[in-house]
């Protein structure tokens, strides 16, 4: 099957730094967020927001990995952070793609057991085919695809990141 690019690195570079803007925005009034990103991509995506953030704000940024079982996501959701380490702030729940939105609206449900002082989401690349009543608060490109078709987003190692669709 061929592959049809989406994002280059240089325009992933620059959707990450728009969001952290948009990000920044959203939470100039908090001294402390939470950036959540479902693994793996999710994470990475995450980290590089943070990163972003960290340059551009003196917010005060923590990470968390959320462990979703994509293949069954009723199962319990694990995090890296106790649920003490994200109450009564703002956070963000970031992943790499957002298809039917089953991962994106498990893991919200997770964090509803915490108060939070806000919560959004965050994609880079929202596919606009969605099963659940789940959107993106922040997103670097909405597609309009074939239920057929597959996105698939590349973090690689030497840094030369892109997105695909197949």
């Amino acid at each position: 099957m061929s592959q049809n690019s989406i994002l280059s690195h240089q325009e992933i570079e620059h959707k990450i730094k728009r969001i952290a803007y948009q990000i920044y925005e959203t939470f100039v009034d908090d001294e402390e967020i939470v950036i959540a990103g479902i693994a793996n991509n999710g994470f990475i995506f995450a980290q590089k927001l943070a990163a972003a953030l960290t340059e551009i704000s003196k917010l005060k940024i923590g990470l968390c990995e959320v462990i979703v079982n994509k293949n069954n996501p009723e199962l319990a959701i694990q995090t890296s952070l106790s649920k003490e380490d994200y109450a009564n702030k703002g956070l963000i729940l970031v992943d790499d793609v957002l298809n039917s939105g089953t991962t994106l609206i498990y893991a919200v449900r997770h964090f509803l057991d915490v108060p939070l002082t806000k919560f959004k989401t965050a994609v880079l690349v929202d596919r606009n085919h969605k099963k659940y009543p789940v959107k993106a608060d922040f997103k670097g490109i909405s597609l309009s695809t074939s239920l057929l078709e597959h996105v698939n987003v590349v973090f690689d190692e030497n840094g030369q990141n892109s997105a695909y669709l197949s």
